[in-house]
């Protein structure tokens, strides 16, 4: 199944860029949501005139697939990605199912896998994981600027 777009309105002046997709289904989807997520950048770039570098975009495309792969390998049920521009920066949302909290793992260069929420928290600004009444979401803030690191 396809990912539904559940919002993709175009912006108000003054109000952020913001969009919303449905996930459900097999796994085929999490190429689409790097796919969509790319996209949204590029609106936000030629229709907003956001300066958005293509580290940003790339570093996007890797955040949304590393939350949404764990999001559908851990969480019962649909998975909700949500993106918003604040100010300089994008806002990546993952909402899933389960009440279960990630907790980053201690490095350790022998484990194979389970790696995905170091990798968000080394590439993005900054992650925040928050309890909600049917399951959890994880959101990342990446610049969009030109930065390297946080």
């Amino acid at each position: 199944m396809e990912p539904v777009p559940v919002d993709e309105g175009g912006t108000v002046p003054g109000a952020p860029r913001r969009a919303t997709y449905a996930l459900d289904g097999d796994g085929a989807w999490i190429a689409k949501a790097r796919q969509l997520a790319a996209a949204f950048l590029t609106r936000s770039r030629t229709e907003d005139g956001l300066p958005v570098s293509a580290r940003a975009v790339e570093v996007t495309q890797l955040v949304v697939s590393e939350l949404v792969t764990n999001a559908r390998k851990y969480a019962p049920g649909p998975v909700r990605l949500d993106l918003c521009i604040t100010d300089d920066a994008l806002e990546v949302m993952v909402r899933d199912g389960s009440g279960v909290l990630p907790v980053a793992r201690v490095a350790n260069p022998d484990r194979v896998g389970q790696h995905g929420l170091e990798i968000v928290m080394a590439v993005a600004r900054e992650l925040e994981v928050q309890p909600e009444p049917t399951g959890k979401c994880i959101t990342a803030r990446i610049a969009l600027g030109e930065t390297t690191g946080r």
